[in-house]
């Protein structure tokens, strides 16, 4: 019982911590309110996995929000909110978070050419940017279950129209276990652990 030795963990065609960052838009009161394509409840519990995931392997993380600073919304989610308090949000007017400068350039800095999405709503704050990045060459991986649509067929329409461009849907779990990989890699086995088992699919 002997594991091969660990993939070149930036150029590894899977994500790894080395390669992805994680981007995470929009998930503001309003945007919640008007998601029906998933369990309100459901959606916030696999959005806040996510990010203790991210948190968990140390990923570069890009946190914005819409209409703050015009007062038109509310600010991202306490529970979110508090989760990313070291990535304060990068606020802005546009739908499209990549025909904004400061995000743009966030995303640049990271250095990664993998992008983890996580966006309200599915088919406009995270398609649009989504389309655009990967036009750019960035390969995009939409956190299918910690995302929601104004209805089911909105959520679904706008992942198949990321998916036709060719980028490669992942749920909040699989994401965890591709980032873990092997259970041999004991600095993160403990909070994936409690991420994904303890604190939820094996919660009494």
């Amino acid at each position: 019982m002997a594991s091969l030795p660990i993939r070149d963990p930036i150029g590894d065609h899977l994500l790894t911590p080395q390669n992805a960052a994680l981007v995470v838009i929009d998930y503001q009161p309003s945007q919640f309110a008007a998601v029906g394509s998933i369990d309100h409840d459901l959606l916030l519990e696999n959005i806040v996995s996510t990010v203790q995931t991210a948190k968990a392997f140390d990923m570069p993380i890009v946190h914005s929000t819409i209409n703050v600073a015009t007062g038109r919304g509310k600010p991202t989610v306490p529970e979110l909110a508090e989760l990313l308090e070291d990535h304060p949000p990068i606020d802005r007017t546009s739908t499209n978070a990549w025909e904004d400068a400061d995000f743009l350039a966030a995303v640049r800095a990271t250095g990664r050419r993998k992008l983890i999405l996580c966006a309200l709503w599915t088919e406009i704050c995270m398609a649009f940017p989504a389309l655009d990045a990967m036009r750019e060459g960035y390969e995009v991986y939409p956190v299918v279950d910690a995302i929601g649509g104004t209805s089911e067929e909105a959520h679904r329409t706008g992942l198949q129209r990321v998916v036709q461009a060719g980028a490669k849907p992942v749920t909040w779990v699989a994401l965890a276990v591709e980032l873990q990989r092997d259970w041999a890699r004991e600095e993160t086995v403990t909070d994936v652990i409690e991420i994904v088992l303890t604190e939820r699919l094996l919660k009494a």
